[in-house]
């Protein structure tokens, strides 16, 4: 009992340590924390019900604005021959953690339109571009970051 403790005791700090690494890393960068404060309400879509984001003040007063961003690549298509991205998702989490493999929400993850291709990373990257709501369309995510740019690869 006594060696499970310690087992569980340490495999916490090893996370809280490696989460905490991640937002030292991300630091100069408070926009993820901003945009993860919303909710939801469930609303009668023409198919059933669906959630929705309630867009708090704080993230409202972001929609077209100039922000940035520093995340992970998550690509939209496969990753065959030389894989260019200008469209693909930017999440806050690693991929082995991200909203698709069940660890974030939605808030977690933005859509990317980038205006010129960069090479695909598994490093973390900086992009910055206009931020879009998306509270309705369910065939987008709920951030788009519109007329992106490559800024820099985290930590380089």
């Amino acid at each position: 009992m006594r060696y499970k403790f310690l087992l569980t005791a340490g495999l916490a700090l090893a996370l809280f340590s490696s989460l905490h690494a991640q937002e030292k890393k991300f630091s100069r960068n408070s926009n993820w924390s901003t945009l993860a404060k919303i909710s939801y309400k469930t609303i009668q879509d023409p198919y059933g019900p669906m959630s929705v984001p309630e867009f708090n003040e704080a993230v409202k007063a972001m929609e077209g604005e100039e922000i940035e961003l520093s995340g992970y690549i998550i690509p939209l298509d496969g990753l065959e021959g030389a894989f260019q991205p200008t469209h693909f998702i930017l999440s806050s989490l690693p991929l082995s953690a991200c909203f698709f493999c069940g660890s974030g929400g939605p808030e977690s993850v933005v859509e990317v339109q980038l205006e010129d291709a960069i090479e695909y990373t598994t490093d973390p990257i900086t992009l910055r571009g206009k931020l879009k709501l998306n509270g309705r369309d369910p065939y987008q995510m709920i951030y788009i970051l519109q007329d992106a740019e490559f800024v820099e690869v985290v930590g380089s």
